[in-house]
């Protein structure tokens, strides 16, 4: 028995030890560094500040408009990308001609390198580019430099891309969800005299919260943490910076202050668990009322 357990442990030790090295400690690592005046280029050692850098955040103006900015993102962009997705699966989801073409159309924008996907759209959105002839077509005037490069368009435009790039993943995970649905119930709702729309309320999404429920979680989880798209079309310039660039600006390119940016990476994991922890609630909530 302990033989066995001996030769278990080793073929884990790969993954345990990369699981310490490169994700425990450095998590434990941060934590600490978030309580002292830790300065890469300084010459002297790192000073424990206690919750100095945490106070310091809430006075912070360029923080404090990178979490509004990331609030706006996660609130815009959440909401648009579950029913965009949802609807797509629904209609692929059908018998049709040409529907594994359209499933792996959709697919492909996720596939794709976000770094490709963000320069093509920076070209889509500059001045004169495509978007711009498209919103001079049906009557609206573009930015004059760009939709990149006006505060009141830019962050939006970021999330629009974001939108398109992230259904076709999300779609096949209500597609997945759909399929698992017995035919069963929706033939027992056809003989009972059920309308489409009775049988999508009452059998199609209930059936599908825990699917939604993911898919809630992981999308506020990585919109959270958007930071490429920031990083390659607008350089967090134009009211575009969010809590990850401002940490990426804080503690690596500027400042190099890794204990202030320890500090508000913290933050930032805070507002991600709570915020995953009222999901999951609230989708409790929902479904003790169904």
């Amino acid at each position: 028995m302990k033989s066995r357990s001996l030769t278990a442990a080793l073929f884990a030790s790969p993954w345990t030890v990369s699981f310490i090295l490169f994700w425990t400690f450095p998590l434990l690592y941060s934590f600490w560094m978030g309580f002292t005046d830790y300065q890469l280029l300084s010459r002297h050692a790192p000073q424990f500040v206690g919750f100095d850098n945490y106070r310091a955040l809430l006075g912070d103006r360029d923080f404090i408009a990178s979490l509004k900015n990331t609030f706006i993102f996660v609130g815009g962009t959440i909401p648009v990308t579950t029913v965009v997705s949802l609807v797509l699966a629904l209609l692929v989801n059908r018998e049709f001609r040409g529907r594994g073409f359209f499933r792996s159309a959709y697919f492909l924008p996720w596939v794709t390198s976000m770094v490709v996907v963000a320069l093509i759209f920076t070209n889509l959105f500059e001045r004169g580019g495509y978007v711009a002839m498209l919103a001079q077509m049906v009557g609206f005037e573009p930015p004059v430099n760009g939709f990149l490069y006006d505060r009141g368009t830019a962050l939006y435009a970021i999330m629009a891309m974001d939108i398109w790039m992230a259904v076709g993943y999300y779609m096949l995970i209500f597609l997945a969800g759909l399929k698992a649905i017995p035919d069963e119930l929706y033939e027992a709702a056809e003989i009972a005299g059920a309308s489409s729309w009775r049988q999508f309320t009452s059998i199609t999404l209930p059936m599908l919260r825990p699917v939604a429920l993911f898919i809630l979680v992981i999308n506020s989880i990585k919109s959270f943490q958007v930071f490429v798209e920031i990083f390659v079309m607008t350089k967090g310039k134009f009211d575009t910076s969010t809590v990850v660039y401002f940490i990426y600006e804080t503690g690596l390119q500027t400042q190099f202050k890794f204990g202030y940016a320890s500090a508000a990476a913290y933050v930032l994991f805070v507002i991600i668990g709570v915020f995953s922890i009222l999901q999951f609630a609230l989708m409790r909530r929902r479904q003790a009322a169904w």
